[in-house]
């Protein structure tokens, strides 16, 4: 209702002729816009999801969480956490090392050519050379898990 009027209030604006009478229709509708916010429902706080045992909790869930958590966006949380993603990533890419305080350390590790065994046939096969990701825990984390 109360946007209806602020939109007629809008439209009724009229070019003044006067100096006096030109602050009018701007005060009618600086008041019509504010009506317009004030108007919007608050955000629905969602419910913490309830997790058991082995369940997995994604990027999605932290984002929601995040979103609740500082009264932000849902969108916009997301968007924070996956661009998060991207620059440790670019940073992984280049060969750094990441800590994060209270959870621990992302470094990538070189595994050399090794020689393997094909378990199916018994037959040894040459394994190429690779990186891999590795993470070591801070100690927080190891003592509160």
């Amino acid at each position: 209702m109360q946007a209806k009027v602020a939109a007629k209030a809008l439209k009724s604006a009229k070019p003044a002729k006067t100096a006096k009478a030109a602050k009018a229709p701007a005060k009618t509708a600086v008041k019509a816009v504010k009506a317009v916010k004030a108007a919007k429902p608050a955000a629905k706080a969602s419910k913490p999801v309830k997790l058991g045992a082995g369940d997995t909790v994604t990027l999605r869930h932290l984002g929601n969480a995040i979103s609740d958590a500082h009264q932000l966006p849902k969108k916009q949380a997301n968007e924070i956490l996956s661009q998060t993603i991207d620059m440790i990533t670019g940073y992984l890419k280049k060969g750094a090392r990441i800590r994060i305080g209270g959870l621990g350390i992302l470094q990538v590790k070189k595994r050399p050519a090794r020689m393997g065994r094909n378990p199916a046939t018994g037959e040894q096969i040459k394994i190429k050379a690779s990186k891999k990701v590795a993470f070591r825990a801070a100690k927080e984390l190891k003592e509160s898990v």
